[in-house]
Parts: structure tokens; C-alpha cells; sequence
């Protein structure tokens, strides 16, 4: 095993594609004419993905966006999505990795906070969210599904 850990490039969309399966299994895979131009919406923002690779596969990613903010003497707010591991690469520290990377990088762009959100019945993740500082009884989140 040599796990490289990395910011996301385009041409790995298509291992990351593949990855996410494992996210939302019921989901329809995007196809690769769609899956570039939302990588073209991610350049034009200020989103990072930050991916944990074996041999040139992606076993492991999250992602952040920054968000410019006028309180907190405009400091902005990180927010967390997306957070994978491959099942057979869990509890070997790859998935703190890459969240300690978008973490230090939200430090690097001087936000106040991140955020990220996980359903409710995903005990094992609040678990490993915990153990990276999160608090899961600070804030409440709330979502419509549009």
C-alpha cells in the first residue's frame, strides 16, 4: 500500500466517479461530458477536493468550498461535503488524513469555522467527525431536498 494524498485534478474525475458509488449506491452515475463541466463550475469557485490515492486510485476524498462571509469581521466559513473512504481502506487513518488536509486548508483562508453535515443514522462517521474536533451538538442543521 503507498497512499499518496493530493488536491483532486481533473483527470482523476472519472476514479472519483467510480469511488462515489460506494456514497450513494442507488445514485445514477454522471456521465463524463456533465461530470466536466460541473469540474468547470469547481475551478471557477474556491472548492478543493482533497483525495487520498493507491497506486493512482482514489480510495479516499471530501471536499471543501469556502464561503466569503460578512460577519465574524469577514471571516469566511468552510464547509465540508462529500466525505468517502473506500470500505476496504477504512480505519487505516486515510479518511483523517484528507479531512485534516481541508481543515488545515480552511485555516490557510482564515475561516472562522467548518461545517459539514451526516445523517442522522451514520453513527460510525459522528464518531470519526468527533474524534477530528467537530461538535455534533453545537448547531442543528436543517435541509429541504429539492
Amino acid at each position: 500500500m503507498s497512499i499518496e494524498y493530493c488536491i483532486l485534478k481533473e483527470d482523476e474525475l472519472s476514479s472519483l466517479l467510480e469511488l462515489y458509488k460506494q456514497l450513494h449506491p442507488n445514485d445514477e452515475i454522471i456521465n463524463e461530458m456533465t461530470a466536466k463541466n460541473i469540474w468547470g463550475n469547481i475551478k471557477a469557485q474556491d472548492i478543493k477536493y482533497f483525495a487520498a490515492k493507491d497506486n493512482g486510485k482514489i480510495i479516499a476524498a471530501c471536499y471543501i468550498c469556502i464561503i466569503p462571509n460578512f460577519t465574524r469581521n469577514g471571516r469566511s466559513i468552510g464547509l465540508i461535503e462529500n466525505v468517502i473512504t473506500s470500505k476496504e481502506y477504512r480505519k487505516k487513518g486515510i479518511g483523517k488524513k484528507i479531512m485534516e488536509n481541508a481543515i488545515q486548508y480552511a485555516k490557510e483562508q482564515n475561516c472562522y469555522k467548518v461545517l459539514l453535515q451526516s445523517g442522522n443514522e451514520r453513527t460510525d462517521a459522528h464518531e470519526f467527525y468527533e474524534s477530528l474536533g467537530f461538535n455534533g451538538e453545537s448547531k442543528k442543521a436543517f435541509e429541504i431536498r429539492l
